[in-house]
């Protein structure tokens, strides 16, 4: 009697558990697609961090002088803390800009962290309501040169003309009042250790104090 040689069976595809599928993993809370959870470049003391912090839709608008209250007093109070140190900043109406330096990448990511949940528990008492506030995990930009250092100073302090030449309006060209160019704007900032910043600062003048 003849044997048949054996055939390699193969298993129908389905819609089981098991394998990579379509969509799958952790949703974006706001319609923008979510910060990167890949891990952050080694930062050390010597690199100042560009840090973007962005609120979600129902959020009131950040430029108004109640909204702002809340967050001078989150960001004089959390600002230089657990090794962060907030040295410049820009307030626009649905997210920060911040220059920040920070000891470490632990430092960086605890004192952002304490930072945000001020200003959330601030902004929640103002709306009176409770839940999320902040979109995702904030974005960050470490600057490694003295260029990149200089760039983003100078597109953090005018960050509103910015926003307004992408909205086809005339720059404004004076203080924003809502940033760490205002002259009174009351928040409390750190004096930067970094030789990159200090050198930006001295180039193009500290922010008011």
């Amino acid at each position: 009697m003849a044997h048949r040689k054996p055939t390699q069976l193969t298993l129908e595809k389905h819609s089981g558990w098991g394998g990579k599928r379509a969509r799958s993993g952790r949703k974006p809370i706001d319609k923008k697609a979510m910060v990167s959870h890949a891990k952050r470049p080694l930062l050390t003391r010597r690199s100042p961090v560009h840090v973007t912090l962005r609120v979600l839709p129902h959020v009131w608008n950040l430029r108004s002088k109640r909204s702002f209250a809340v967050l001078r007093k989150a960001m004089s109070e959390g600002g230089n803390r657990l090794g962060l140190r907030l040295c410049d900043f820009s307030i626009q109406g649905n997210h920060l800009h911040l220059v920040v330096e920070a000891d470490d990448s632990q430092s960086l990511s605890r004192g952002m962290q304490g930072l945000a949940i001020r200003a959330a528990l601030g902004l929640n008492r103002l709306m009176g309501r409770h839940g999320r506030v902040m979109c995702d995990r904030f974005h960050s930009r470490l600057l490694r040169t003295p260029t990149e250092v200089r760039h983003a100073l100078h597109y953090v302090r005018g960050n509103h003309d910015v926003h307004r030449r992408r909205w086809g309006q005339v720059a404004v060209e004076q203080p924003d009042e809502f940033s760490s160019t205002a002259s009174d704007h009351n928040v409390t900032l750190a004096d930067p250790k970094s030789f990159l910043l200090k050198r930006a600062h001295h180039e193009f003048g500290p922010p008011a104090s």
